[in-house]
């Protein structure tokens, strides 16, 4: 037996074929429309109840809802602007349009109408029909008007019935939409030039981020889609002798998703010649207030327990100062392991191997939740701003400052590093840290390097995410994304040839105890975890209904198995590695000390099979993993 919503659909499928059988074309292109209907609503405000106004007006929109009571019928419509009431009444409206609305149309059509303003004895802003014109028959049936989409995920993956449900998510985009066109008249006015730079570089720089990678055919050549908004091409631009740039667009970190982080989204980046980081603090403080002057026509805002008014002083928070404050750590003089112990004594759990920066960068952002602002952090330490310059009153600080509101950064910005020996010894501190295994660590761009000899003058920089606008909103940043990525319904429909596994293989020869076999399997699935576990899922982090935050584990059981010898562990990373995929392996070693450093000197002064594997985990391809492992009996 059919449901309603099948019915309907089958209902309305015999109506469009009845149509077309009939000479009626269900989807004309063109259709003369006079008036919007808000245009009609505010010339027509003076006419009293049961008045009729002179001259013919066309309106076009779609049909919300039908009220058919025989001699007389009404039909609210909506267009971009507004809703009006459409009415079809006996002795007024001709039969055959009377007759034509009946027969053929339903709620959810786009129809044009032609008649006279009118307003009902109740009141109601009407157009009396003489003329409608079918311009879209609907198949589908909309949300019920009442309930609309209430399941979120359903909500965003169908943002289009969304906006036409809910009257505040369209007007949400609306605002959005005059947010960035006041930013870019804002800097206009204050002379800056909009440009734009490419999306797609040889090397991802501009900022600490993990990049997304694609392969350009036509140049047989890498690439990776930006993770900034052209930093060092704006910067290109001051060497150009342009000497106030900006750039409004889309940039893409391949990173987790949170309520204030998505992996692509819209960024603004501006770059001001012979200014430095106070001055940027000075303009960016009046844009900001500008910003919500002009899109909310207010400055004071609550967001979750914060409440900030951006009319009022904005006070200067020292970096090192207020982490010293809350938690007791100078960054300056501690040490890398008293920093672990100190935010597992705060947040219960440190990634491992961390790096001093992103040490530090935990730090701050356990301080950051406490401040409401408005604020400047300002004293940022070198190792979290490779392409700042230097304070020189302490040279292990830089001129850089930070938006704070809300407890969240919502804005960047600093005195430009114009200095090439400075930027090239960043560059290559920064590329060590990648080659050990940080992904957001900055590549060394020595063309850049090379602009920088030829000589950039003193610049200010700043770039501010649509974030700020989901703050203004009080919104999740996904809440604000007209169309935000989602993963796809029907994901069982995925190839099995292009499915990807994960397959850990321990070593029997090694003869581990219990925990030590337990211990193997946790650094492996850990280890493949930080380094392809952000590429397995589309949301890493998910809100309850209370906003608490719950991370989501990679998708990907790991199957386990058992190799005979050290031997064969070998083989298999030989194997596992010329046909392309992913092998994590684990030796003695790294069990038998937690000393970073002394398992690289090990390790360094033997060679590669007399090292002694006690786990090894490959990942890729379904068939090529099954493949390259179907010699391996399951463990037991």
């Amino acid at each position: 037996m059919m449901g309603r919503e099948e019915l309907i659909i089958q209902e309305r499928l015999k109506k469009l074929h009845a149509l077309k059988a009939n000479g009626i074309n269900p989807y004309p292109n063109k259709f003369e429309r006079s008036h919007y209907a808000s245009e009609l609503i505010e010339k027509h405000k003076g006419l009293k109840n049961g008045g009729k106004a002179s001259g013919k007006v066309s309106i076009a929109g779609r049909i919300i809802s039908i009220r058919d009571f025989g001699k007389i019928a009404f039909a609210v419509v909506q267009d971009n602007s507004a809703k009006i009431q459409v009415t079809l009444q006996h002795g007024s409206t001709p039969e055959a349009t009377r007759e034509f609305f009946a027969k053929w149309i339903d709620s959810g059509d786009f129809i044009g109408v032609e008649g006279n303003i009118i307003r009902t004895e109740r009141g109601e802003l009407s157009v009396l029909a003489n003329k409608i014109t079918l311009l879209t028959k609907s198949i589908l049936p909309l949300p019920d008007k009442h309930h609309g989409l209430k399941d979120d995920e359903e909500r965003l993956r169908k943002r289009y019935l969304d906006i036409l449900t809910d009257p505040e998510t369209k007007a949400m985009f609306s605002r959005k939409a005059k947010f960035w066109n006041t930013m870019r008249q804002f800097l206009i006015e204050k002379g800056f030039l909009e440009v734009e730079t490419p999306v797609l570089e040889t090397s991802a720089g501009g900022a600490a981020a993990t990049p997304f990678k694609t392969h350009h055919n036509a140049l047989n050549l890498d690439v990776f889609l930006r993770i900034s908004m052209g930093e060092l091409w704006q910067k290109r631009l001051m060497v150009a002798g342009f000497d106030k740039t900006f750039e409004i667009g889309r940039q893409f970190r391949n990173e987790g998703m949170d309520a204030e982080h998505l992996q692509d989204y819209t960024q603004m980046e501006f770059y001001w010649g012979y200014a430095n980081y106070e001055d940027g603090m000075d303009l960016v403080e009046e844009m900001y207030k500008e910003l919500a002057k002009e899109v909310y026509s207010k400055t004071k805002f609550t967001i979750g327990e914060h409440t900030f008014d951006l009319s009022k002083s904005w006070k200067k928070i020292d970096y090192a100062s207020e982490i010293k404050k809350e938690t007791g750590i100078d960054i300056f003089k501690t040490t890398e392991k008293e920093m672990e112990k100190k935010l597992r004594e705060l947040n219960g759990v440190v990634e491992p191997n961390q790096s001093k920066q992103n040490l530090i960068d935990s730090l701050w952002k356990y301080c950051r939740k406490k401040i409401s602002g408005p604020a400047f952090l300002i004293g940022h330490p070198v190792e979290v701003s490779p392409l700042a310059k230097r304070d020189p009153k302490d040279e292990r600080k830089v001129e850089r400052f930070q938006i704070i509101l809300g407890g969240s950064e919502v804005g960047n910005g600093y005195s430009e590093l114009n200095d090439p020996i400075d930027q090239e010894e960043r560059f290559v501190q920064q590329q060590e840290m990648k080659d050990a295994g940080d992904a957001e660590a900055q590549e060394h761009d020595k063309d850049f390097v090379e602009a920088l000899k030829y000589g950039m003058p003193p610049t200010c920089g700043f770039g501010v995410s649509e974030r700020l606008f989901a703050f203004f909103e009080g919104k999740p940043l996904r809440e604000t994304v007209i169309f935000p990525l989602m993963k796809p319904e029907n994901i069982s429909s995925v190839k099995d040839s292009e499915t990807k596994v994960a397959v850990a293989v321990l070593n029997k020869e090694s003869k581990l105890e219990r925990w030590q076999e337990l211990n193997t399997i946790a650094h492996l699935s850990s280890s493949f975890a930080a380094r392809k576990g952000r590429d397995l899922f589309m949301q890493d982090t998910i809100l309850t209904k209370d906003d608490g935050k719950i991370k989501l584990n990679i998708q990907h059981a790991i199957m386990i198995k058992e190799a005979n010898s050290n031997k064969d562990l070998l083989n298999l990373m030989e194997v596992a590695q010329k046909n392309g995929l992913d092998v994590v392996p684990f030796t003695r070693e790294m069990i038998e000390t937690t000393n970073d450093k002394k398992v690289i000197e090990i390790t360094r002064s033997k060679k590669h099979h007399e090292l002694d594997y006690l786990g090894v985990l490959v990942f890729g391809l379904k068939k090529t993993v099954e493949r390259v492992t179907e010699q391996f009996k399951l463990y037991k």
